[in-house]
């Protein structure tokens, strides 16, 4: 065995939860003890393991009962690595920072903290000496944040767009594969483990705009925080909404889209159809997926499994090694790039294509009234298609009105669809969808 191995001081590893992804952790951490020494170049040994209540059977991580404790103040102050997968921001920021404080690295999967207060973090980081690694804070699994942070440090990344939250990939798979409802498809979610019995953070979207903060941040040198981020949710999409993507062959999915532009960076998250050739239209159930775009290296595809305990864990001992390796052999992992400082844009500046539906009066004139609007903001028509409506007895003739357009500013298209609500031939707007992909 390596003399590195066998040093008689292995490296102190204090874990924050024992839920899902924290049991994860602790029983690879121990199944695996041999294998993660050997990679590292000492023994990781779990010091402790910070849980709300004691007394609760965890028998089925495989770990020495004694480890569990309540005192995570106290547990932090005598590690080398804490790993933390609590998530929310209290008490886990305190925790993270009194950790630093005491010399300790840091791995943790918190997007919403890392969204948060991001900067402050990195900040204590470089102040304290230490590492903080969070690639599982993004698409459990999939590396994907250190090939950003690092495999392409030497490329400028133009686009990141990508299904980053499988809690709304999975529901709207269902309704488009199935013809399921938003809620009956949401308690299909949740009877598998895929939705917490509150989802709102998922179907309103929060989830997937801490992840794209965090992934701009890294993609584009400057700080981009959960609240620069557009979010639109899917609570509002409807089957007739998935039934116009598929007459278009397209599906309706969450997307995290995060653009460089000439100026500046846009970032936001909201349902949108993408055509069935684009492989995202192919991400099925609760997978993630996520493409980059940069000048150098063009398009890049990462896919995998976007969240539960193992695939969640796998990323976090990924971080674990790194930061473990950098305690054995001294120096440390990248910190933070935040040199380009590029202002983070309004939704109304960021370029995108509109599907608008309208019912309107069918008779002549109707449709030059309909693109005058159109004309009037410099928004370009890609396609127009007309469906003729049944009237009720004593009704004038109606038609529905599916229009697509070409790429324009997000406010421009907003000020249009405003402008058609005003028209006495449109007798109202049915939906309105942003294209992507395309």
């Amino acid at each position: 065995m390596d003399s590195a191995v066998s040093d008689p001081r292995p490296l102190r590893v204090a874990l924050l939860g024992a839920g899902v992804v924290g049991g994860a952790v602790a029983r690879l951490l121990t199944e695996h003890a041999d294998d993660m020494a050997a990679r590292v170049g000492a023994r990781l040994e779990i010091t402790g393991i910070a849980v709300r209540r004691s007394g609760r059977d965890r028998s089925d991580l495989g770990v020495d009962p004694a480890l569990f404790t309540t005192d995570a103040d106290e547990l932090v102050t005598r590690a080398d690595v804490v790993v933390e997968v609590i998530g929310g921001i209290e008490p886990a920021r305190s925790l993270i920072l009194r950790a630093m404080e005491h010399g300790a690295s840091v791995v943790t999967a918190n997007k919403a903290l890392l969204a948060e207060d991001g900067p402050a973090l990195y900040a204590a980081a470089a102040g304290y000496g230490v590492d903080l690694y969070y690639e599982a804070a993004v698409a459990g699994a999939i590396p994907l944040l250190r090939p950003l942070r690092e495999s392409l440090a030497g490329d400028e990344v133009r686009k990141v767009l990508g299904i980053v939250n499988g809690t709304t990939n999975y529901v709207l798979d269902k309704m488009d594969t199935t013809g399921a409802g938003f809620d009956d498809a949401v308690e299909q979610a949740q009877a598998l483990g895929y939705a917490e019995a509150d989802p709102t953070a998922d179907v309103e979207g929060f989830d997937a705009a801490a992840k794209a903060a965090i992934l701009a941040s890294l993609a584009f040198h400057t700080r981009v925080s959960g609240t620069d981020v557009y979010r639109e949710g899917i609570t509002e999409v409807t089957a007739a909404d998935v039934a116009a993507a598929r007459e278009m062959d397209a599906v309706v999915k969450l997307l995290a889209i995060c653009e460089r532009g000439d100026k500046g960076v846009s970032v936001r998250v909201h349902p949108a159809m993408i055509p069935r050739s684009h492989p995202l239209a192919g991400v099925r159930e609760a997978f993630n997926a996520v493409f980059v775009e940069a000048d150098a290296a063009g398009q890049l595809m990462f896919y995998g499994k976007g969240a539960g305990g193992d695939p969640t864990a796998s990323a976090v001992l990924g971080d674990l090694v790194a930061v473990a390796r950098h305690r054995v052999g001294g120096g440390l992992g990248p910190g933070e790039s935040s040199y380009a400082d590029l202002p983070v844009l309004t939704m109304g500046d960021a370029q995108t294509r509109y599907h608008i539906s309208l019912d309107v009066e069918d008779r002549s004139g109707v449709l030059a009234q309909v693109a005058a609007a159109f004309a009037d903001h410099d928004v370009s028509i890609e396609t127009v298609r007309q469906h003729l409506v049944a009237a009720a007895d004593g009704e004038s003739a109606r038609a529905n009105l599916i229009i697509v357009t070409h790429t324009a500013s997000d406010a421009a298209l907003s000020s249009t669809v405003e402008r058609l609500r005003t028209l006495d031939v449109v007798r109202g707007v049915n939906s309105v969808m942003r294209v992507e992909g395309s």
